[in-house]
């Protein structure tokens, strides 16, 4: 009887534990807010990109491949770990990030794929910048 009362108070805690609350999407409201999705889109495009660039075609979320089949393949390109690696039971898609340079255009960042490879390539940020500076 105990087993069973301790099981089924575990098994409810667990339970518990898994649960999430939703909440309603937030908006703009009167005080100048935004949703977290249009500030974290905003974070993720750094510097001014001029109208008529190879840059301005650009979206984030594009594959590699719509990115290249737009803009060409570009000039350097290079692979570094994100730290998500350490993360334990992560399972995600950047674990890796590649990132890219375009001359006189600046850098564009991708997810790399996950801690045992998989899938990557979806476009994260873009880095207008003429110096190659995004490129250290």
């Amino acid at each position: 009887m105990l087993f069973k009362l301790t099981f089924v108070v575990l098994t409810a805690a667990a339970l518990g534990a898994c649960a999430s609350k939703t909440t309603a999407p937030s908006s703009s409201n009167a005080t100048g807010q935004t949703d977290s999705k249009t500030a974290k889109a905003k974070d993720d495009i750094i510097g001014t990109i001029l109208p008529g660039s190879k840059f301005a075609k650009l979206k984030i979320g594009m594959d590699m491949s719509q990115v290249q089949a737009l803009i060409k393949m570009p000039d350097d390109m290079k692979r570094y770990e994100s730290g998500k690696r350490w993360i334990p039971f992560y399972f995600g898609d950047d674990a890796q990030r590649m990132e890219t340079y375009y001359e006189g255009e600046g850098c564009l960042t991708y997810t790399g794929g996950g801690v045992f490879g998989g899938v990557g390539g979806q476009l994260i940020r873009i880095h207008a910048d003429k110096t190659k500076a995004c490129f250290s």
